[in-house]
């Protein structure tokens, strides 16, 4: 089974651009488990059709600890199982701990089990690295593959930037490796080939770059992934060109951060900073 993380800047479509591959790496054929790691419990809505999955730490509070596992795990779009950890009551407690417990109840209720021959565990984690329960799937090996979404915008370089240092950390003690970056396009100047030379001096690659549509909003409006609701539609296609990206990948490397003076003059190389 491989397990992949994907990570990204808050706001930068990581979630969305995760739900689009799964549907491409499905319809593929594979096995696939989502693990929402985000508090606003979004990552599998597309999956499920919109339904409001109720999250693992909710059933927690709730039921109390005597739960089954089918009373956190949720069958979607192709078969794939999906859960969300959820997080804490508003201004309480860390978001990061939510993950933490999640991912530990999962293991003890055998959601990895052989006997549901899964390919693929996705986790969808929120934003930057900014805290050891976020860094939980890449700190303590429950993800083996990192990719990055990113875009030409400056926050989104500098947050991709920064969860290479956090991955770089972790690669020292374990199998944790940086897969490539996902540009999910925001129509900035030049933008694939200044994320393509920020792949390049990170020492990855660009997996794919996935251009703007309307098609993404019109499917999310119907609660569904582009490949489930327009098919033979081209964004449709980039998302199975995607998938088929990581699926034969096998350049796992640790990356190698850059200064931020060296980020800066990336974005001025490009015309996009004065």
């Amino acid at each position: 089974m491989r397990k992949i993380a994907i990570y990204g800047k808050g706001g930068i479509g990581k979630s969305t651009t995760t739900q689009n591959t799964v549907a491409g790496l499905v319809e593929a054929g594979k096995k696939i488990k989502v693990v929402g790691c985000d508090p606003k419990a979004d990552s599998t809505r597309l999956l499920l059709g919109g339904l409001a999955q109720k999250t693992v730490l909710d059933t927690l509070r709730e039921e109390g600890e005597d739960i089954d596992l089918d009373d956190i795990v949720k069958e979607g779009y192709g078969g794939v199982r999906c859960v969300e950890s959820g997080g804490p009551e508003p201004g309480v407690g860390c978001a990061g701990r939510g993950i933490i417990t999640s991912i530990n109840l999962l293991e003890q209720l055998g959601a990895w089990d052989e006997s549901y021959n899964i390919d693929y565990t996705f986790y969808d984690v929120l934003g930057d690295v900014v805290c050891g329960g976020f860094a939980m799937p890449i700190r303590e090996g429950k993800a083996e593959e990192i990719y990055i979404v990113v875009s030409g915008e400056m926050m989104a370089m500098y947050a991709a930037n920064n969860i290479c240092k956090g991955i770089k950390k972790y690669a020292q003690a374990g199998a944790v490796r940086l897969g490539g970056l996902i540009c999910n396009s925001r129509k900035v100047d030049n933008e694939r080939e200044m994320i393509e030379e920020l792949a390049r001096q990170l020492g990855t690659k660009l997996i794919h770059f996935v251009p703007r549509d309307n098609m993404v909003q019109q499917a999310e409006i119907h609660r569904k992934t582009v490949i489930e609701f327009k098919p033979q539609h081209v964004q449709a296609d980039e998302y199975r060109a995607l998938a088929k990206a990581i699926d034969e990948n096998e350049m796992f490397v640790i990356p190698e951060p850059l200064e931020m003076d060296d980020l800066e003059k990336l974005l001025i190389d490009f015309g996009i900073a004065s």
